[in-house]
């Protein structure tokens, strides 16, 4: 199977990350660090693969891309 890509911003109102992809249909999901997400992704992605049909095989590689946005702030001179 071709690499999955999934990409994951940071909602800081909810302080999780969140993961979505359009490669993987109904993938959407969320964890505090990133580490937790990477575990969650190693699940749901070959299960939500296999609940929608697609051709089986012994690994499934992905990519996740995350981005992180803040505001910086001058200094009064």
């Amino acid at each position: 199977m071709k690499q999955v890509h999934v990409t994951a911003f940071w909602d800081a109102e909810a302080s999780v990350w969140v993961a979505e992809s359009e490669d993987v249909p109904g993938l959407v999901t969320e964890a505090e660090d990133m580490d937790s997400l990477m575990k969650k992704l190693e699940v749901l992605i070959p299960e939500l693969l296999d609940e929608n049909g697609y051709p089986d095989g012994d690994e499934v590689p992905f990519e996740l891309n995350a981005k992180i946005t803040g505001t910086a702030h001058r200094m009064a001179a």
